[in-house]
């Protein structure tokens, strides 16, 4: 068994199990008062948020997994809007490094709301060209990990800003930025290799496995597209992600 192989099956069959019972148990504190007792106010928030992180675990595994059916082209193409990909990703982006920002962004009923936040929390959004109005196709998946992975990891690395750009009138194109340290011109090759993580004496910065872009960087690939990045001292770091429209002849190649 080769060490991607390892990976997968620690994966399968170590986390999926555990996550479940623990989705399970959370599920029946939040709707079974009858049976454990009435909740207060922050408790059922406390339940709730753990709720969304163990979806997140989850998910997080579905994606690894993802990757590994990518490798086989197996894809599964829908017609998705952006505007609800990216509050998505945005809401466990914020979860992974300030649970309470992303306890207020779930909370939020309404855009206005939703944009007042992530003001707040320093986090501009923009979203422009073909995909503001109309559905795009692809993998929604593979989408979505594409775009959570780039928010969280300018979220661990920034000083203060945030910025998010969507855009694009045949292909989607994803532009995510922070304002943190820059990336060295040697080292920005290494930052899409598994389990790799660049040094940084920035307090604020959580561990990971160094999985992250990795992942993003093996789908994007599969999908055909393109991922850069550009950073130099003094200016934002800048990842670009161009995530090709599926076309019909495309489709029917991936399934």
């Amino acid at each position: 068994m080769n060490e991607k192989d390892y990976l997968y099956d620690l994966l399968v069959h170590d986390l999926v199990g555990p996550l479940a019972v623990v989705a399970t148990t959370v599920n029946s504190l939040l709707g079974k008062t009858e049976r454990y007792g009435d909740l207060t106010g922050p408790q059922r928030d406390s339940l709730e948020r753990i709720r969304r992180n163990t979806q997140k675990a989850r998910g997080l595994v579905q994606d690894i997994l993802e990757v590994a059916r990518s490798e086989e082209n197996l894809f599964h193409p829908e017609r998705f809007t952006v505007q609800d990909l990216i509050k998505e990703a945005l809401l466990e982006g914020l979860e992974s490094v300030n649970p309470g920002a992303g306890d207020e962004l779930a909370r939020a009923g309404s855009d206005a709301e939703i944009e007042k936040i992530l003001a707040h929390h320093s986090i501009s959004v923009a979203v422009s060209g073909r995909y503001a109005h109309t559905p795009f196709y692809h993998d929604r998946k593979k989408v979505l990990h594409i775009v959570r992975n780039l928010v969280s990891n300018a979220l661990k690395y920034r000083k203060e800003q945030m910025d998010l750009a969507v855009s694009g009138d045949v292909d989607l194109v994803i532009t995510v930025s922070n304002d943190g340290a820059a990336i060295s011109e040697q080292d920005r090759e290494a930052v899409y290799k598994r389990f790799v993580r660049l040094e940084t004496n920035d307090a604020k910065d959580v561990p990971g496995l160094g999985l992250g872009l990795f992942c993003v960087k093996a789908l994007v690939e599969r999908m055909r597209g393109e991922i850069s990045v550009t950073s130099r001292k003094g200016f934002s770091t800048c990842f670009t992600v161009r995530v090709p429209f599926l076309e019909l002849t495309q489709e029917e190649d991936m399934l």
